[in-house]
């Protein structure tokens, strides 16, 4: 198999622009790209690795790449019991720049993380998205299908 980074450059570039207009946030890519890396290193921070392996396994390589990179599977996991932490962990990955992207309240940042996890039934399973969600304490279940059934 043949390995064609340029593909893999397209893809991402594509996902970027329909992630951006998702998020209603028009063209900008950047801050798009920086919404997602932080949701997605917040979400393998708190599952466990061998979750997040099942996980990335049905994501394109682009999202592979960004989910693993920088990852420490032995990393202690921080204690996240609820929205508002993981909210807060999203936040803290988002550094220095969380505040321009976020806001100063939870409103926006909880809606970025539901349209995040709708918007990425178009590449995980049902049951991939329901492994996730039964792993979670019970205040999180929520953010990986709020109200949308599949």
């Amino acid at each position: 198999m043949a390995l064609d980074f340029n593909q893999y450059a397209t893809q991402g570039n594509t996902f970027l622009k329909d992630y951006a207009k998702e998020m209603n946030f028009g063209e900008d890519t950047e801050k798009a790209g920086r919404i997602f890396i932080a949701i997605m290193h917040a979400l393998r921070e708190i599952i466990p690795p061998e979750e997040s392996l099942q996980f990335i396994a049905q994501l394109p390589m682009f999202i592979k790449a960004i989910y693993v990179n920088g990852w420490n599977m032995t990393k202690k996991k921080p204690k996240v019991k609820n929205m508002a932490d993981f909210l807060n962990l999203v936040k803290e990955r988002d550094w220095p720049v969380a505040v321009n992207d976020f806001g100063y309240t939870n409103e926006a940042a909880e809606l970025y993380v539901n349209t995040t996890f709708i918007y990425l039934r178009k590449y995980v399973s049902f049951g991939e998205l329901e492994d996730i969600r039964s792993g979670l304490p019970k205040d999180l279940k929520r953010m990986i299908y709020p109200d949308v059934k599949f």
